[in-house]
Parts: C-alpha cells; structure tokens; sequence
C-alpha cells in the first residue's frame, strides 16, 4: 500500500509538485505532458542513473514543467523536472539555465543567502549551489541516505526502527524529499516522503536521519517545511502539522482539526499559515496551538505560498489563481488576472511583480 502510494506521490511531482496535480489533475493538464523523444524510448537504449546523468541544456528549460521558485537575494531560481534549475536577474523577463549534475525531478529550492542555495528532489537528492544558483553540486541522493541510514541507526543505538531501516535501505534511493528549508549557510533541514527528513549541521557536508524525531508513528508524507518567527514548523498529509521542541529534540506533533493533505505552509511574525488540499487553509496565532480555518473560495488545491516584502500573504492555486490577504491570513481575495495555467508555486520578484512556475515553466504578472 504505501510503495504503491509513494509511486503516485513520484510521478505527479516530476510534471507539477507532489501530490497536488493527483488531487486536481484536470484532462487540459494531462495534454499537456512532455512526451519523451523517440531515443529514450527505444529498448536497446543504453540504461543512464538519472542521478549520474547531467541536466540536459536546452534552450527551453524556463518551459518545462518546475515545481519550486525563491529568489536569491534579487535573483529568482525556480528548479523542476529532469533536473532542471534556471534563474533569472531581469525580473524574470529571461532566463538561464544551471548547470546541474542529476536528471532527477527537482521539487523544491531555497536560498538563505543571495549566494549559498539548496535544491532537493527525488532519488533522495539534495544538491548545492554556492554562486547564487548559476551552478550546482550534489551533496547527497538515495544511495547515499542508505548507507547513512544504516550506520546511524546502527550507531546512535535506536530502538524500534530496525526493521523500517532494514526496509528502506533495501528499497534503494527511491524515495523523493519534496522540501527543504535552511535558517542559514550551515543548518538546515530535507523532508520528504514516509517521513524522510535528514538535517544537516554544517552546510551539507554530512547529513544525519532524524526519522526518530518526529511525533508521526504513522509514517505520513513531509510536504512542506517553514520556519517563521514563532517556530520550525513541517506539514504534511492527513492533517499533519509538526512544530520543533527545542527542549525536546523532536517535533511534536500539533492539533489542525483537519483530515485532509497540507503542501505548503507560508507565515511571518504572529501568523502561519498551512495549506493544501481543495482550497482549505488553515491558521495560526498563536505558535500552533490552535488553529482556524480559513474561507479561501479557492475551487481547486492551494500549492504554493509567500509573504510579499510588504506583509501581505500569497497564496497559488493548482490552476494558476492569485489569492491575497492584507490582514494576516485571515481573509483572502482573488487577485484580477488569472491565466488559468497549472502552478505549484510564487515567489516575488524584486520589483514587486509575482513569478509563478508550474507544468508550462514560469510566468510573471503584476500583483495588482
């Protein structure tokens, strides 16, 4: 059942993010999958390990179906499907493509510095760029989170999760991290799928499992991790919402009073805002503790989320639609202007302007 899920999970983040595209997949969305060209199809076609195999450069990759965006000090680097990563320093009016050292789907990016970026996606990969995104190195994938894994768990002596190690190593390097957030150029945390989640203290040079320092026995998907001024917060399916207890080294699970999926999770200083599945969000005042819906009047999945410069709270619907709140999550409006093209995820260009990137790369439009 759940290798059956996490199957599901793969195929809809390589064409949009996660599971999002699987809740709302319309027929305009499915047309418009990349067919693979003739030479990959062909069964004598020499076997290439996407995490041993280059992006491939093509004057089209701003075009292709991306999952993740953020800017990097003022430049936007959005990151997606066959390992395609490119970046922007004109407002996203052009693009360039990086160079990137796997084929694998990426899923998500961030930069906590206009430098020092990480990238993270499936096969277990977490790549690195130190030059604002215009190049990358990989740091870790699948098959080396195996090795990891069953050393660490060998080593640090924990209980109750050697069978579940045993099984993961077995399985191979195919499990997906579908986000990733740094607080700076050393500390940082990679979640994905079955609870993978991996932290990394001095910049990626190593990473340690934390699979035991999580209050999720059930093992749900890690969709979206975000740390505002009130906390290190993780969302994830059936409801699943995660806070760091630094007291504790875990994160302890928190009460959402919802069933459904959350993907992303967006907030500033007094407010957070966790969001996912057929429009639904929900919200937080006071660190998580307690948490009320709110009306969105989005008729399809929210997939992405940010907080503009000003303070106003963005979120992205699965076919393209601009919702925005002025007065801290509480209410949310349709901004004027939707294309109705799939997207899973906004960033804010430095002159005030929203890129979105979703199955037909990036587009920019006006925020008002």
């Amino acid at each position: 059942m759940f290798q059956q899920g996490i199957k599901v999970v793969t195929l809809i983040a390589a064409v949009l993010s996660a599971a999002a595209a699987f809740a709302d997949c319309t027929m305009d969305t499915l047309v418009n999958l990349e067919v693979p060209a003739e030479s990959e199809l062909r069964a004598d076609a020499p076997f290439m390990d996407v995490l041993d195999t280059p992006a491939v450069i093509t004057p089209l990759a701003s075009r292709t179906p991306l999952n993740g965006i953020t800017r990097a000090g003022k430049r936007l680097v959005a990151a997606g499907a066959r390992g395609h990563i490119v970046y922007s320093d004109d407002e996203g009016r052009s693009w360039k493509q990086a160079k990137v050292p796997v084929s694998s789907d990426l899923t998500a990016v961030h930069f906590p510095t206009s430098g020092k970026g990480w990238a993270v996606g499936h096969d277990g990969v977490i790549l690195h760029s130190a030059d604002g995104g215009a190049s990358w190195v990989k740091q870790f994938d699948g098959r080396i989170a195996g090795q990891v894994l069953a050393a660490w768990y060998r080593d640090a002596g924990a209980t109750g999760l050697g069978a579940e190690i045993a099984n993961l190593v077995k399985q191979g390097p195919d499990k997906p991290f579908l986000d990733v957030w740094f607080d700076d150029e050393t500390t940082g945390y990679a979640v994905g799928a079955f609870n993978f989640i991996f932290r990394t203290y001095n910049g990626g040079a190593s990473w340690e499992p934390w699979l035991e320092r999580t209050e999720n026995p059930k093992r749900l998907h890690l969709y979206a991790i975000r740390r505002t001024p009130d906390g290190l917060f993780v969302a994830g399916e059936q409801g699943l919402l995660l806070k760091f207890d630094s007291r504790r080294g875990v994160f302890a699970a928190l009460d959402s009073g919802y069933n459904g999926t959350f993907f992303g999770l967006t907030g500033k200083a007094g407010v957070i805002v966790a969001f996912g599945l057929r429009g639904n969000a929900y919200r937080s005042v006071d660190g998580g503790k307690n948490w009320r819906k709110v009306e969105t009047g989005a008729p399809t999945t929210l997939t992405g989320g940010t907080v503009t410069r000003g303070g106003d709270i963005l979120l992205v619907t699965l076919l393209g639609g601009v919702l925005a709140s002025h007065d801290d999550g509480a209410t949310f409006g349709a901004l004027p202007g939707q294309q109705g093209i799939p997207a899973a995820g906004i960033a804010e260009t430095q002159g005030g302007a929203l890129a979105l990137v979703g199955m037909r790369g990036v587009r920019v439009q006006a925020a008002k």
